[in-house]
């Protein structure tokens, strides 16, 4: 019992990671589109800036999310492969949209505008289809009384609750991504960027919040076994809604610097812990169910001995990896002298 939660926790931690890597990465390309056409504040080049190096290392962990749930829960693969292959299937194909076309975008400079446009347009709706799992796995819109499953695609998107989770997640997208560059326009010394991303958080921030709450609302009324179990982890959800108090604070603290306002930094860290509370409070709530209320996290769980064997796997991986997670970010994020040659580079183009 214990290495299932243990397998769990390894998998859920993955998909934070990858959540929120991915709403960052797929949120620039959509900043990217819409300030195309506005040379003057350089908030596209901020945002290619920011895509170049990210978006290759934001897809190794939905590769390591799907070898993980196939390794640790393979007797609930056959489950999440059936219920989810439409979906799915349009997931995987807006992602190769997106990623060919946000390659084709740096090459092909006649076609940039409508490449770009449709690299924009994909990124902001995978992550809307990502969160469409949630609503899914409450059991609902799954038919288990047959031997082959079947998800109830109509049901499903004309569900208030699937479209809850919808717009939390394109706004949630567009709150953190233009935070992230806020912070890294400010790094960069690019001001003008930073007042633009500033203010998109700014306006955005209140609506993902007020979406939060529309997915508790329908949530009570479409999967009352989840929202009664989150209810008993108030206070958890009290401290959530205090870490985006502190992140939209954090946009207004002084500066240290003459007509610039906010520290970013403190706000990415802020709503960030924000996220990775109220994920581990809805979580939490979901379990011991991964599909409700057939398939659990006891009986889709592997061999013991092969989980041990998976884990040690990823404990080694991660171990080789992280450090060079680390040095990357630190490299991206923090070295000026970095920042000041993509700086110099982009001028003279």
């Amino acid at each position: 019992m214990l290495n299932a939660y243990l397998a769990i926790t390894v998998l859920w931690g993955f998909v934070f990671i990858y959540a929120v890597m991915a709403t960052m990465d797929f949120g620039a390309g959509f900043w990217s589109m819409i300030y195309f056409n506005r040379e003057k504040t350089k908030a596209t080049n901020i945002a290619n800036r920011y895509l170049s190096p990210t978006w290759e290392v934001t897809n190794t962990f939905i590769v390591a999310l799907v070898v993980a749930i196939y390794s640790m829960f393979p007797y609930g693969a056959y489950t999440l492969g059936t219920i989810l292959l439409i979906p799915g299937s349009l997931i995987l194909l807006l992602l190769s949209i997106r990623s060919a076309f946000l390659v084709f975008s740096h090459i092909a400079d006649e076609y940039k505008k409508p490449l770009t446009y449709i690299s924009g347009i994909t990124g902001i709706i995978i992550p809307g289809l990502l969160i469409s799992v949630l609503p899914i796995t409450h059991g609902k819109y799954v038919d288990f009384s047959t031997y082959k499953q079947t998800l109830d695609l109509a049901g499903l998107f004309t569900s208030p609750n699937e479209y809850a989770f919808f717009g939390f997640a394109i706004t949630s997208t567009l709150f953190l991504s233009s935070l992230l560059l806020a912070d890294y326009s400010k790094t960069s010394e690019e001001y003008e960027a930073y007042n633009v991303y500033r203010r998109d958080a700014i306006i955005i921030g209140p609506i993902s919040l007020l979406m939060a709450f529309l997915i508790m609302l329908t949530l009570k009324q479409e999967a009352g076994w989840i929202f009664h179990k989150m209810m008993k982890d108030l206070p958890l959800l009290f401290l959530s809604l205090g870490c985006f108090l502190v992140g939209g604070i954090g946009l207004f603290f002084p500066s240290g610097k003459q007509n610039i306002k906010g520290r970013p930094r403190v706000a990415v860290i802020a709503i960030t812990a924000q996220y990775l509370v109220a994920s581990y409070v809805y979580g939490k709530a979901h379990l011991p169910y991964i599909v409700y209320p057939e398939v659990t996290i006891h009986s889709a769980f592997t061999d013991p001995n092969s989980f041990r064997a998976v884990f040690f796997s990823y404990v080694a991986g991660f171990a080789i990896l992280f450090p060079g997670f680390i040095y990357f970010w630190s490299l991206f994020m923090n070295d000026k002298r970095y920042l000041r040659r993509r700086k110099v580079t982009e001028s003279r183009k």
